[in-house]
């Protein structure tokens, strides 16, 4: 037993247009509705109540901004050909993505439709018996793993 927490509960993000954030997150990382209120919509990959919770804020409201502040939400994937699909379906909303490796993750960076960082990576650490990042940041093409 520890005295911190050890787990992320959930990642609530403010969005403009609710429907439009559920319609992105369910689509393109596999996430359901377990509830929605009001402007308020819970999501989960299905072991918790939510993973992500959206708040509408409305259409004027500003978009994320520069400097301090959350910079992405990470989601991990447990196989290549999972992270290969979610970059098809990014790509086919056309979304600008990054493809970054890391050396220990291959990752794809892009943003939802408000601005917000989205990371989907995978963990090589073990498959390439890497376990720190040595700073690594090279382009990788995902659609080549499997």
């Amino acid at each position: 037993m520890t005295d911190h927490p050890t787990l992320v509960g959930h990642v609530h993000l403010k969005v403009r247009d609710a429907d439009r954030a559920v319609e992105f997150y369910t689509d393109v990382l596999g996430l359901e509705v377990t509830e929605r209120h009001g402007s308020f919509a819970f999501l989960s990959f299905g072991d918790r109540h939510h993973d992500v919770a959206l708040q509408g804020v409305g259409a004027d409201a500003p978009g994320p901004g520069p400097g301090v502040g959350l910079y992405h939400t990470a989601f991990e994937v447990d196989a290549g050909a999972t992270l290969a699909a979610v970059y098809e379906r990014v790509r086919e909303r056309d979304v600008a993505v990054s493809p970054v490796d890391h050396g220990i993750s291959k990752a794809i960076y892009f943003d939802d439709p408000d601005g917000n960082g989205v990371e989907v990576y995978l963990d090589t650490r073990a498959d390439r018996d890497q376990y720190e990042w040595a700073g690594v940041n090279d382009r990788f093409d995902p659609s080549a793993i499997a």
